[in-house]
């Protein structure tokens, strides 16, 4: 645990110190597309308010002076499958990015969707130290928080406090200055898999580029596709990826769960392209300008001719009509959101005060997607769109560059986490046997 507290505080200062050269690159390195944007900084605005536990990072106006997008390679479900093709696809995003900008960048904060993340709920109390809240009594309370065994293997990629209680009074954002005798406070805390963490390091130290913060591309589309209603009255945003579905809750401007389903647009694409037994690309092709989810009955009349250059005449002039095209797609999306709703309702979602659902992501602008998830997850659902960014190409505005989006505000504004407080290393230490008692207490 030391380690990781260590290097995310490393990362953390890394991504600062390239703030202040000018230039950072973001980069979603996803199953269907790895894309690129250099951010360019300028001064710094200082804190905003309300925007949770003060920000100990800084905050900072950007403007995107590049943008680089090539078709993902050796990448599986959010995981690198093989690093060598992963890396040219990392390589020719930065380049292209780096020669709109003009300049060279050597660090980037990236964003992926695999790792098996798991979400855990915690707790702290301490007693003050002195009259008003100060910086190292939220450190304390913060180090109170009672870390489960995460599992061999995982690492924390996000520890956000989301609450804060001081004495009787819960609800507070930032209680630092603040008389009281006792503080407490609720931690969501991220794990994912460490082998997938450093798989994505390595890569990236291949291409010559330091990684200077990660993030979950659940946390980062939230972050862009909802608005700040939604994220204060709590909201649900679900990332239709390629190889993986995100799905991110929201309340009070915090995330509060995330998780994956391991199936995405790929997949519907995988089952056109073994039913009408045609090429992957011929059936992204067919998805993209005739897929659906609702059949009426013009589509009995609406003919679509598959082509294709196999060299067989008969078979590259069949047809189908887009009934039978959607008789194949429907099932997998229904499939899709079958696994959402089941993951929502593990969650609570449906104790929150709003249950809002926004769908974002590539696969998410399949027509007539909205309304059958209204009817699966029986919540309202609309349709989401990253915020607009300063310097933004007209491309890379639509519903897929949600994640990569939210990551330029996870950089320049990002919320205060668990490393960002001085934390002593020799608490660390006691952790375990601070685990221990509590069993000896629990059961004896």
């Amino acid at each position: 645990m030391t380690d990781l507290y260590q290097s995310q505080r490393a990362m953390r200062n890394m991504r600062q110190q390239a703030m202040q050269r000018g230039v950072l690159a973001v980069l979603d390195i996803g199953s269907s597309k790895v894309a690129c944007l250099i951010l360019k900084f300028g001064v710094s605005e200082g804190p905003r308010e309300g925007s949770g536990v003060g920000a100990l990072a800084g905050q900072a106006a950007f403007r995107v002076i590049g943008a680089g997008t090539t078709r993902s390679r050796g990448v599986r479900f959010g995981e690198i499958a093989a690093m060598q093709e992963t890396e040219r696809a990392v390589r020719t995003a930065l380049q292209r990015a780096q020669k709109l900008a003009q300049t060279r960048v050597d660090h980037a904060i990236l964003c992926f969707s695999g790792g098996d993340a798991r979400s855990y709920g915690l707790e702290g109390m301490v007693e003050l130290e002195g009259a008003h809240v100060s910086e190292d009594d939220i450190a304390r309370v913060l180090d109170a928080c009672d870390v489960p065994d995460l599992g061999a293997g995982r690492e924390v990629l996000h520890a956000h406090p989301v609450n804060f209680m001081l004495d009787h009074r819960s609800g507070l954002s930032d209680p630092r200055g603040q008389a009281g005798r006792q503080l407490g406070c609720d931690l969501h805390l991220l794990s994912v898999e460490a082998d997938v963490v450093q798989n994505l390091v390595h890569c990236l130290k291949r291409c010559d580029v330091e990684v200077a913060g990660l993030a979950a591309a659940s946390y980062v589309a939230g972050r862009a596709a909802l608005v700040e209603d939604e994220q204060e009255l709590g909201a649900a945003a679900i990332d239709f990826g390629g190889g993986a579905t995100s799905l991110s809750i929201f309340i009070k401007k915090h995330m509060v769960y995330a998780d994956t389903v391991r199936l995405g647009g790929d997949h519907i694409t995988s089952d056109i392209a073994k039913g009408l037994q045609i090429p992957y690309s011929a059936a992204e092709r067919i998805k993209t300008f005739h897929g659906g989810v609702h059949a009426t009955g013009k589509d009995d009349r609406d003919v679509i001719e598959i082509g294709g250059d196999s060299g067989d005449w008969e078979k590259d002039r069949r047809t189908i009509t887009r009934s039978e095209l959607i008789g194949i797609i429907r099932p997998r999306v229904e499939e899709i959101l079958e696994e959402v709703r089941a993951r929502l309702d593990v969650a609570g979602f449906d104790h929150l005060p709003s249950q809002q659902i926004v769908l974002t992501g590539g696969a998410s602008q399949l027509p007539g997607l909205d309304g059958l998830a209204a009817k699966i997850l029986g919540q309202d659902v609309r349709l989401g769109r990253p915020i607009r960014v300063q310097g933004l190409p007209q491309a890379a505005t639509g519903p897929s560059f949600s994640a990569i989006v939210g990551l330029c505000q996870f950089a320049a504004c990002p919320q205060d986490e668990w490393w960002d407080f001085d934390i002593p290393a020799q608490r660390f230490a006691a952790r375990p046997l601070k685990r221990a008692m509590k069993w000896f207490k629990d059961n004896w």
